[in-house]
């Protein structure tokens, strides 16, 4: 399993600053404010070859009360979940009780524990380390969050004990879990165990109408119609004010990890409530994770035509950031549809995994540029020369050209949906990458 990292620390001290830098994203809300970080947030964070769940948390300062003592309560937990803390201090501010507050119960937690001391940037680094010598956690490691100084060497040293237990998990997954893995996701209740029951033409999962009832993700290999496929049945990820037990708490995470195995995930959507934001939020993790998504709105069966119309224009309003996904209308207790699932599977998992030859990807983007040229930059226009690809699930293009620093987001989408046609890419989001050639003529240092 890919492993879960903590960032924990009283306020202020660029927890929030360091969960942006390591999943490459402005997910978090920074500013030189304490206390702005109210939840728990996951995300996927990724650092040169090193793949990993990482968790912002609250601060914690000792002395909470009220919504601070819940957010306190939060970071806590968080500790439980993860597989290795970072714990941040501030390397401007010097040691603060409520630091020896939170490295006391660090030591009890029995988890491997990283004393990580941020805002060394500017300053002289021996002085800013010697104060927290005296929390005994150990080596101490510098960064700059704000910089990305010191992350890399960080996060190096961090996975290095999990190196071992990742290469194991990526053997299993591929030696077990063979053919297809088909993640099912969703909140709890909206049929995702039904659904894999329905696929798989048995009674393999538990089910019950009662949310919460699957606490952990479960991996069932079968074949169909000569083909292999790995379904992966995972626990509801509800909105965190109502996740109160522990045990589901933990679930969340396994559902996290359910998607980076898979290759296509299935999101089940319960066409009796309205599209609510844990059902966007789930698809815009999925979609960070590079993986193929297939919209599945369930319960459709006894529905009445004017509640379909209003879930269709909901459906088509909301989920206009993936007009890519295609979505099925189903009933998994009764079979409406289900099977179409598996074309449109199977169509995804082809858009994940296709490869394109150099020649094909270039002539693609000269036609793009001959139908409508990039625009001007100080008086002289982008050039795009060729493109090859660079990965797969999701799809890696990379674009090689001049200027390509300066090439507006509207001209990016352009191209992407020009591929995206031509390619026929499907379920699937594309990455692209732009690199500028070095100009032969520029003055050398």
């Amino acid at each position: 399993m890919i492993p879960v990292i903590a960032l924990v620390g009283r306020p202020n001290v660029g927890k929030s600053t360091l969960f942006n830098r390591l999943t490459r994203t402005r997910d978090a809300l920074v500013a030189d404010y304490p206390g702005l970080t109210r939840d728990r947030k996951y995300g996927d964070g990724k650092a040169g070859e090193h793949e990993f769940i990482v968790i912002d948390t609250g601060g914690i300062s000792g002395d909470e009360e009220g919504i601070d003592e819940k957010m306190a309560r939060q970071s806590l937990l968080a500790i439980e979940e993860a597989d290795a803390v970072l714990f941040l201090v501030d390397g401007r501010h010097g040691l603060n009780p409520a630091d020896e507050m939170i490295a006391n119960h660090l030591r009890r937690a029995n988890k491997p524990i990283y004393l990580v001391v941020n805002k060394t940037d500017g300053i002289n680094e021996d002085i800013a380390l010697s104060d927290f010598y005296s929390l005994g956690l150990g080596e101490l490691l510098p960064i700059a969050a704000a910089h990305g100084k010191g992350v890399h060497i960080l996060i190096d040293k961090v996975m290095l004990p999990f190196a071992e237990q990742v290469a194991e998990a990526k053997s299993q997954i591929q030696l077990g879990s063979r053919g297809i893995r088909i993640g099912v996701v969703g909140r709890p209740n909206v049929g995702k165990s039904t659904l894999v029951n329905r696929m798989l033409g048995e009674d393999r999962v538990v089910v019950y109408d009662m949310p919460g009832t699957t606490r952990d993700s479960v991996y069932i290999p079968y074949i169909r119609n000569e083909k292999e496929y790995t379904l992966i049945d995972t626990a509801g990820v509800r909105r965190r004010k109502h996740v109160k037990e522990v045990v589901e708490k933990f679930s969340i995470v396994k559902t996290l990890q359910a998607i980076q195995d898979a290759n296509v995930v299935i999101v089940v959507i319960d066409s009796h409530e309205d599209l609510v934001e844990q059902d966007l939020h789930m698809i815009g993790y999925v979609l960070d994770a590079g993986r193929g998504v297939v919209i599945a709105v369930n319960k459709w069966d006894g529905l009445a035509k004017d509640e379909r119309e209003h879930i269709k224009s909901e459906i088509e309003r909301r989920l206009g950031f993936v007009p890519y996904a295609k979505v099925h209308y189903i009933s998994a207790l009764h079979g409406t549809d289900v099977g179409n699932l598996y074309d449109t599977i199977e169509a995804t998992y082809e858009s994940c995994y296709a490869k394109w030859s150099t020649n094909r990807l270039t002539r693609i983007l000269e036609d793009a540029v001959n139908e409508h040229q990039p625009p001007m930059v100080n008086s002289r226009r982008i050039k795009l020369r060729y493109a090859h690809q660079g990965g797969s699930n999701p799809p890696r293009i990379v674009v090689h050209g001049n200027q390509t620093d300066s090439i507006p987001g509207s001209y990016k989408k352009y191209l992407e949906n020009k591929f995206r046609t031509i390619l026929n890419i499907t379920g699937t989001p594309i990455s692209f990458e732009f690199k500028s050639s070095d100009n032969p003529y520029a003055p050398k240092k």
